[in-house]
């Protein structure tokens, strides 16, 4: 099936291409973090979150989990608006061009994922004022990205860079590991993958063939049903990582080789053919969110 394949894997990178062309996709992370952690906390903090990280700075998951429930629930509010009032064009698997609807979904999950990466310990996702997506950025939004769509692989790669950003310069150390060859194959899978997984999600549920005047609400529906578990599901897997823990920092001894190449090895993480995904992990906790 490499027709297939191919089809799936360009589906998705064509619709990453296409919401990143979106206006107010890029979050600023030092303006983000400023706006948002200075509603609880003192300036000083707040300083020391974004020279460094939220973790570091004292600030625990528990937080940051009122920050981050509310930027979910924003974005899906005002996503789940926007399909419900532009409805879903279907004919997305036929035709070389994304709906406007699907971008503008994408773009919002490019948004809140930014956020919470930010919210629990990652460094800048875009460089300077860069239209254009590059490797290491691409990359690095497939990756995430996976997570959300519950690809196990994307977990996989995302932990072994995570391990050693937390410990070294995370932001030499990530350009690096997102820019080595052994990456792309695993990168490109998994791109496939989602690829898979959203023709699946969006488009085998019927909504390539919405029914006039209902199309609004099931747009909007369906919206809001695909966006926040998988916003969750990212915020879940986030807390799990070292640069989050408030302790991780505590115990952590100083490291000076910021400027030391650091290789990191991802020939053990196996991106299986099939779907694989975690379907019985739909992000969501038993509280009542």
């Amino acid at each position: 099936m490499p027709k297939q394949e191919t089809a799936t894997k360009n589906n998705f990178e064509m619709v990453l291409h296409s919401a990143m062309e979106l206006p107010g996709i890029k979050i600023n992370r030092e303006s983000f973090l400023r706006k948002e952690l200075s509603k609880y906390f003192d300036d000083d903090v707040v300083e020391n979150a974004i020279k460094t990280n939220p973790a570091q700075a004292g600030l625990s998951i528990k937080n940051l989990d009122k920050i981050a429930k509310a930027c979910i629930n924003y974005e899906t509010a005002k996503v789940t608006t926007l399909s419900a009032a532009a409805g879903i064009p279907g004919g997305f698997a036929m035709f070389a061009t994304v709906p406007a609807d699907i971008a503008q979904l994408f773009g919002h999950i490019i948004r809140v994922l930014q956020k919470l990466v930010y919210l629990y310990g990652w460094q800048e996702m875009f460089r300077g004022d860069d239209k254009g997506l590059d490797d290491e950025t691409s990359n690095k939004l497939t990756l995430f990205i996976g997570v959300m769509f519950g690809v196990n692989a994307a977990n996989a790669a995302i932990s072994k860079i995570a391990q050693t950003a937390a410990i070294h310069a995370e932001k030499t150390l990530v350009q690096k590991a997102l820019t080595q060859g052994t990456i792309y194959p695993i990168v490109k899978r998994i791109a496939k993958l989602i690829g898979v997984r959203m023709t699946k999600t969006i488009f085998a549920k019927g909504v390539g063939k919405i029914i006039p005047v209902i199309g609004a609400v099931a747009s909007g529906g369906i919206t809001f049903a695909f966006f926040r578990p998988m916003a969750k599901r990212l915020q879940k897997y986030l807390i799990t990582l070292p640069m989050a823990s408030v302790d991780f920092y505590k115990n952590k001894t100083d490291s000076n080789d910021d400027n030391t190449i650091i290789d990191i090895d991802f020939s053990d993480i196996i991106v299986e053919d099939t779907d694989d995904f975690d379907e019985n992990d739909n992000g969501e906790s038993n509280e009542n969110d």
